[in-house]
């Protein structure tokens, strides 16, 4: 038992530190000394942005974060300007310093709306993204983001992924999660679409294991249900 709390307490303390990690949005400082195309996205300024475009301005070109104006925007859940921006070419799918595109920053951020502007304009769900080797839909399974979660899956995201922690979705849900109403919408979400239930952790533990483990009772019918072992 008392190694199984102390795994949890590890996972626990990660489950705080990844979003942290995922979320680097541009401080008040770096916003305020934008100039171009950065400024105008991070304004929502279409005027501004449909002059800089006019002008050929470089719809990629990055902050030192390695922020594109799409991220930006994306960050300050500017639609419109996501639209004009993608509407003029600019890359939908390209990754920060981090490796975080838009699609992971709207799912973190729990930016349903912002996910569905991204989506509907054609940026990719099927993305690796982050120093986890991850996907969008591990991040916000591990959060309990459930809408986001039948967005991304109804985008085509890997529901199999396993990120270099050796987690799916579906365990992050449980591992990271709190077994609370939105990690089992997550959860339930993750089983009707067909994920896997007897992909295993790096210990070899199945997710009706993990949880059991975790006293997540509501989460071990559901797994039962489906036929989980």
């Amino acid at each position: 038992m008392k190694h199984w709390n102390l795994v949890f307490a590890l996972a626990a303390t990660l489950a705080s530190a990844i979003p942290a990690i995922a979320q680097v949005p541009p401080t008040a400082a770096e916003t305020l000394a934008y100039q171009g195309l950065h400024a105008a996205a991070a304004r929502g300024d279409l005027p501004a942005l449909t002059k800089l475009i006019a002008a050929r301005a470089d719809l990629n070109a990055r902050d030192a974060y390695g922020r594109t104006s799409l991220h930006v925007a994306t960050y300050a859940r500017q639609a419109e300007a996501i639209r004009a921006l993608a509407k003029a070419g600019a890359g939908l799918d390209l990754l920060e310093n981090d490796r975080y595109d838009a699609v992971t920053i709207a799912a973190v951020a729990d930016d349903e709306a912002t996910l569905r502007v991204l989506l509907q304009l054609g940026a990719s769900a099927k993305q690796v993204t982050s120093r986890y080797d991850g996907t969008a839909l591990i991040a916000a399974a591990h959060l309990g983001h459930d809408g986001v979660v039948r967005q991304l899956i109804a985008a085509g995201a890997p529901l199999d992924h396993v990120n270099n922690l050796h987690w799916t979705a579906l365990i992050e849900s449980i591992v990271l999660g709190n077994g609370g109403p939105r990690h089992q919408a997550t959860l339930q979400a993750l089983l009707r679409a067909g994920a896997s239930q007897t992909l295993t952790d790096r210990q070899g533990n199945t997710p009706l294991q993990l949880a059991r483990q975790r006293g997540f009772s509501e989460m071990v019918r559901m797994l039962e249900g489906a036929g989980a072992r």
